[in-house]
């Protein structure tokens, strides 16, 4: 498993690089399967439109990536081409899958698929788990219940979390189709579980966040074992690499997971630049996503060293990097980081070498191309 990080959401070379990347490792190295940090149930859709289903990449990007930064031509681009391979190699079938917790939603067929496969197999369990997801379902919008009261929320993720361990009571009696009921229905448990947060208690996000990242790890972990896939994992640095630039939100990354788990069969490559433009939000709930720019890498600053290289743009192998260079890049530095939201002041401190096995350093990024309309169709 590789893990193909971001220093920011909504940069078009980090997008870009991510489908040269996993061309190559599709291409050269026997790799099937590119998760991204987005609801398991997109992923489903998506993954559906790539074995052959209905639709063309814009539509599908419209469908399943809408509000997210990868709303973008860029992953339109990586989806038509995932399509295309298929077409073209129907023995070396790829696919896309999320790996994240249902935001911005869930979906109403998630919850379907679950209650068909439970119809077909265990009819007896199907009244009690229907009236269980009755007050979940469809959960088009996290955004929303996350403003319903805390109680509330509460007692639908005991629900949620109830009908996972009923549909799972049974799955090793069901055989590898059942398998995939059970991961659907723990992702709506983990959903659920996740939007218990507290948005306003600090120590309740750092929870929550902990869940997340976990069950990311959990999901591409699972993928993995149920296909025997390689997969390229795209996140954010901060979720790919082994440690956080906001620890006392992110204490354990998905990314460190992955490394307990898996050893040295899972590589972690992240991503810095020097300077440029990204897409950025005003608050993690609300608002559009917009450019955002920021100045050169001042001294100090990771960037500021690494932009000093004779290269405008590289990759260097932090695994077998010289003594010397090891130890500067052992120690924590500022660095630009952009989630959902950007800080300029104070800026974050990362140690890279501790975090990533491979680091790739642009000189200038520019904000991702917004998705254009399809033809014979308005602007949307």
């Amino acid at each position: 498993m590789v893990g193909l990080g971001e220093a920011t959401h909504g940069s078009h070379e980090f997008f870009a690089m991510k489908e040269r990347v996993f061309r190559h490792l599709v291409e050269e190295r026997g790799f099937t399967t590119f998760a991204l940090e987005m609801s398991w149930s997109a992923g489903l859709r998506i993954d559906e439109y790539l074995q052959g289903g209905p639709g063309d990449p814009r539509r599908i990007a419209r469908e399943t990536l809408a509000g997210s930064p990868w709303e973008r031509e860029e992953f339109v681009s990586l989806i038509g081409w995932m399509r295309e391979h298929n077409r073209r190699h129907p023995d070396r079938r790829v696919h896309f899958m999320g790996d994240d917790l249902g935001a911005p939603k869930l979906g109403d067929p998630v919850f379907e698929r679950v209650l068909s496969s439970v119809r077909r197999t265990r009819p007896e369990a199907l009244p009690r788990l229907t009236e269980l997801y009755a007050g979940l379902r469809p959960f088009d919008d996290v955004f929303a219940y996350l403003r319903k009261p805390l109680a509330e929320r509460a007692e639908n993720a005991a629900r949620a979390q109830e009908a996972f361990d009923l549909v799972a009571a049974h799955r090793h009696d069901e055989g590898d189709a059942y398998a995939w009921t059970v991961q659907h229905a723990r992702n709506i448990a983990q959903t659920f579980a996740f939007a218990t947060v507290d948005l306003a208690d600090p120590a309740s996000v750092t929870t929550a966040e902990r869940l997340r990242d976990r069950a990311m790890a959990d999901n591409v972990l699972w993928w993995q074992r149920q296909t025997g896939h390689k997969v390229l994992l795209s996140a954010h640095n901060g979720h790919v690499g082994r440690l956080s630039t906001h620890p006392d939100m992110y204490p354990t990354t998905q990314g460190a997971v992955l490394r307990e788990r898996l050893g040295r069969d899972y590589a972690a490559i992240g991503f810095t630049f020097a300077v440029g433009s990204f897409l950025t939000k005003d608050t993690s709930l609300d608002g559009d996503w917009k450019p955002v720019t920021v100045p050169a890498a001042v001294p100090g600053m990771n960037e500021h060293t690494l932009d000093q290289v004779g290269h405008r743009d590289f990759y260097l192998d932090l695994r077998t990097a010289p003594a010397a260079a090891r130890a500067w890049l052992d120690r924590a530095r500022p660095v630009h980081d952009a989630g959902s939201t950007f800080t300029p002041h104070p800026l974050p401190s990362l140690a890279l070498a501790r975090s990533y096995d491979i680091l790739v350093h642009l000189h200038r990024v520019r904000a991702a191309d917004v998705l254009a309309p399809r033809p014979g169709h308005p602007a949307a």
